[in-house]
């Protein structure tokens, strides 16, 4: 497919917990036609990956279509000139979300965020953490105001997910519904018939 025509989607990984979100978003991505991947990990993220899903750093950059080290702010996706349709940190720690709150580009993750900022493309945070702190939340609404998309991976149990596999799928496809990207992880919600009365009363 002509370069023009890929869509290039960054994926971060931070060191909170949570790794296979990034894991499996890169796996989804990679399934999909059209689309190029760049990952970026944090040396906290290379950690989490180890310590939660045992993966050593060439079984996770072979996912990706293109891996780059964290250090070289010299790298295509520091610039606005390269031309990502978006960005997604899974799972955003609150030190990343912190650096890209207040535009502290201090490694390829946090220049590249910026640069999404900047450029007025696609930012979304899987932030985890909880309980929140008044400082998290100004965070999140700064990034917010800014124009990013803050995206907490929150269960949701209306699909009636039978394994842990199924709650992260369900966090990766609202990632990339949010992308702007086709998928067929997961079916959107049909609703429910609303209850007649003789129903309310049995």
């Amino acid at each position: 497919m002509p370069e023009g025509r890929v869509k290039r989607i960054i994926v971060g990984i931070c060191g909170a917990s949570g790794a296979v979100y990034g894991v499996r978003l890169l796996q989804a991505l990679r399934g999909l036609p059209g689309l190029q991947t760049h990952l970026v990990v944090s040396d906290s993220g290379w950690r989490t990956l180890r310590h939660e899903l045992g993966l050593r750093p060439e079984e996770v950059n072979r996912i990706a279509h293109v891996a780059h080290d964290n250090a070289n702010v010299g790298a295509a996706i520091a610039s606005g000139s390269f031309a990502a349709h978006g960005m997604v940190i899974a799972p955003c720690s609150m030190r990343t979300l912190a650096a890209v709150a207040h535009g502290l580009s201090d490694n390829l993750l946090t220049r590249a965020a910026d640069v999404m900022l900047k450029e007025r493309r696609k930012l979304i945070l899987l932030t985890r953490e909880t309980p929140l702190h008044l400082v998290h939340l100004r965070n999140m609404t700064t990034v917010t105001e800014m124009g990013g998309i803050i995206c907490p991976p929150a269960p949701a149990f209306y699909q009636h997910p039978r394994t842990i596999e199924d709650i992260v799928e369900h966090s990766v496809a609202r990632a990339l519904d949010l992308l702007g990207v086709e998928h067929a992880l997961s079916s959107p919600w049909q609703g429910l018939e609303c209850e007649t009365p003789a129903e309310k009363n049995t």
